[in-house]
């Protein structure tokens, strides 16, 4: 049997552009409608040979995880390995840069890298239905993850449609440095459901895309807020920068982001709004 290369993979942050609760099921998990988008920022896997299978965690909130069985990029890892048929072998590294409980998928994103790294490294070509079944079994943001390209979400994370065509704009990324737990955010939110949102085929600019998007809103910032404070620091510090278009929370918190109309400005207002006690990113978000 020939050696297995050393390959790697990328885990790049999931931002909710807009997240609306459109209802709820009989089981109690409630429905979303969400423009979910993946800029250039994120974790890094990497899997090399190894008679067995392991997670070693790296990077700068590597410490705040634990390598447990529970770990949604093992859970992913047995989970494939039992859908292909294969043993669940590798030495996995997850170099994790994105804060954890964050509202920016960073756990889903990882799993649904882990699924994307180990068919490579594995040689094997699963059935998508039985794929797309298994990451929505692992949590509501794998199957959108999975693809990493813009996807309005609906259903609760299985729903997946094409999105507008973006325009080449700029993105700053706060968080607090406060985790914010999903379940208790949903628990603090009052009643009352969303439409869905509406879209145009594409935006032209930068400045469109926001004008639609403040028609829009995340029905989870104020319970979020009601929990983690901190969130309205944050968008005021987004709301005070001159050339962000707009700001908001995304998913669950306590992530908040701006739109910017290059990556340029984004890049700039980053440095100008970087604290200690944050963790702060601007870059481009590419269509």
């Amino acid at each position: 049997m020939p050696s297995l290369p050393t390959l790697n993979e990328a885990a790049r942050a999931k931002v909710n552009l807009h997240l609306h609760v459109t209802g709820k099921r009989a089981d109690g998990y409630h429905l979303l409608d969400s423009l979910a988008v993946f800029p250039a920022v994120g974790d890094r896997l990497r899997v090399e040979a190894a008679g067995e299978l392991s997670l070693e965690l790296t990077g700068r909130f590597g410490a705040s995880l634990v390598a447990e069985p529970n770990n949604l990029v093992l859970r992913a890892a047995r989970g494939l390995a039992a859908l292909a048929g294969v043993a669940a072998v590798g030495r996995i590294t997850l170099e994790k840069n994105l804060p954890v409980s964050s509202g920016i998928g960073g756990g889903s994103a990882d799993a649904a890298a882990a699924l994307r790294l180990l068919m490579r490294f594995w040689g094997v070509d699963v059935d998508q239905a039985a794929l797309a079944s298994l990451a929505v079994s692992l949590g509501a943001d794998v199957p959108v993850c999975l693809a990493q390209i813009p996807t309005v979400m609906q259903g609760i994370g299985e729903i997946l449609l094409p999105a507008p065509r973006l325009p080449a704009c700029g993105m700053v990324l706060i968080n607090p440095l406060v985790a914010v737990p999903t379940p208790a955010v949903f628990k603090a939110r009052g009643g009352g459901f969303s439409p869905a949102g509406v879209f145009p085929v594409h935006w032209t600019d930068a400045a469109e895309m926001a004008r639609d998007l403040a028609l829009l809103g995340n029905d989870l910032e104020s319970p979020a807020m009601s929990l983690c404070p901190q969130i309205g620091d944050v968008l005021a510090a987004l709301r005070g920068e001159g050339t962000c278009l707009l700001a908001r929370m995304s998913g669950s918190g306590a992530t908040c982001f701006g739109l910017f109309e290059s990556a340029k400005a984004a890049e700039r207002a980053a440095q100008r709004l970087d604290r200690p006690d944050w963790w702060v990113w601007g870059g481009a978000l590419a269509p």
